[in-house]
Formats: structure tokens, C-alpha cells, sequence
């Protein structure tokens, strides 16, 4: 530390003057000074670079363990907890969590209409296979809106989406016909939702039937059954809406 003192001032004043002060040689400096870092620092600094590409990459909206995933694929090889400590030291820190939304409170009556059929398993063999969906708050300069969304599970690409207002099953029917008309009416195709009055309601189910499409609904107040859209919108809160 005190060389570094000397090295961060020697041009305002004399190394012998700063060695005086601070009670260490000037032999001792100019060899420190002069010396290569050490292999550590090096890869330190190598490594650095690659997280701080990654992050930026990001939009900065990625932590620790996104970034070590990144880092691992460029072909470094490190721990996940070196990298949180050089993130840190560099200064570099993801978002933080978003504000909440305001939710329902009251209980949400059960329909049993259809079976959980995916079982959490959200992975597809191939597009058109295994959708997922839900709607979500969406905080806007005017007002809270409501966005629903179709999640293609194999490339978990957004597929179909919807705004409004209000949380009708117009809302959820609109995100669904998005994404139809843009995969070109598939086929032997799984559809996920929760039990919310929307994805029951007659008009939706009836445009299920027409299509061709297999319901799936997640058990009554299990989250974990939709997990993929609820990670979703998570990503989508945390790392894009809430930073306007």
C-alpha cells in the first residue's frame, strides 16, 4: 500500500521524499516498481476484462452466476465465487429487484378443467411443441397495464403478446391468436396456463378446441408448475421495464 502511495504521488514530489514519510527504501520502491505482476494478477485482470464484457453485453443487468456461465463458455476456467469477488473489487453489480406490483388478495376460487400435463417439464423437442403463458402488471407512465404472453418452451422465445387495461380474457385470447397466426396454426401443440378466470373462461377454451390445442393448466396456487413464465417476467421486470 505505501508503495503505491509513492508511485500514485512521485510526480508531485521526490520518491526519496515520499520513501522518507511513509519509512520504506527507495531501493525497495524502484524494485517494486519495477517488478512484472504476479501470474495471479495477471489472469485476474484477464478475467476481469471477460466479465466486464459479458456484463456490459448484458445491458449490465447480469449477476455473478450468469456472467461465470459466459466466462466458462469462452473457455476460462474458474469458480463462480472468484468471480463475485472481481465483480465487486471492479465495481460491478446487477439490478436490483424491481417494485412490487399491486396483486389480488382475495382467494382465487379453484377451476379444475384441465390436468397439469406438463409436469414442469420445460423442455420441448422442437418448436410449436410446449407453450407456456401468463399474464403479468406492467408499470407505465399513465397507469398499470396488463401483458400477456405466449412462451414458445423450446427456444423460449415470446411467441404472442398482449396490453391492456383491464385483465379480461380478450387479453389472453389476443396473445394466443398473436402467436398462432405467427407459428402458422401448429399442430399436437401443448398449451400451459394457470387456473386464473381468463385461460377458463368459455371463449378462451372454446379457441383452444377450434385450434386444435391441448390445455394444460398448473395446480391450484403452485408456481413452480408455470416456473419458465414466472422466470420470464422476472427477467423482463428486473432487467428491462423497470429501468424507464
Amino acid at each position: 500500500m505505501r508503495f503505491g502511495f509513492i508511485a500514485k504521488h512521485r510526480a508531485v514530489s521526490p520518491v526519496r521524499a515520499l520513501c522518507s514519510a511513509v519509512d520504506v527504501s527507495s531501493s525497495g520502491f524502484y524494485e517494486w516498481f519495477g517488478r512484472q505482476a504476479s501470474k495471479r494478477t495477471q489472469a485476474s485482470e484477464k478475467l476481469t476484462g471477460l466479465i466486464r464484457q459479458s456484463f456490459e453485453a448484458s445491458d449490465r443487468t447480469y449477476g455473478s452466476r450468469r456472467i461465470w456461465r459466459d466466462v466458462l463458455a469462452w473457455g476460462e476456467r474458474c469458480g463462480i465465487n472468484r468471480v463475485a469477488r472481481l465483480m465487486s473489487g471492479a465495481g460491478l453489480q446487477a439490478r436490483r429487484k424491481r417494485r412490487r406490483s399491486p396483486g389480488d388478495t382475495g382467494p382465487r376460487p379453484e377451476h379444475s378443467i384441465a390436468p397439469n400435463l406438463l409436469q414442469r417439464e420445460f423442455d420441448a423437442a422442437g418448436p410449436n411443441r410446449k407453450w407456456a403463458a401468463d399474464f403479468t402488471y406492467i408499470w407505465t407512465e399513465e397507469c398499470w397495464l396488463y401483458v400477456a404472453v405466449a412462451l414458445d418452451l423450446y427456444s423460449r422465445r415470446v411467441v404472442g403478446w398482449s396490453m391492456q387495461p383491464q385483465m379480461t380474457a380478450q387479453l389472453v385470447i389476443d396473445a394466443l391468436m398473436m402467436a398462432v397466426w405467427r407459428r402458422g396454426k401448429p399442430r399436437e401443440l401443448l398449451h400451459h396456463s394457470d387456473q386464473g378466470s381468463q385461460y377458463t373462461s368459455e371463449m378462451f377454451q372454446r379457441l383452444l378446441l377450434d385450434q386444435g390445442i391441448t390445455c394444460s393448466m398448473s395446480r391450484r396456487g403452485n408456481c413452480w408448475d408455470n416456473a419458465a413464465m414466472e422466470s420470464f417476467f422476472s427477467s423482463l421486470k428486473t432487467e428491462r421495464v423497470d429501468r424507464k
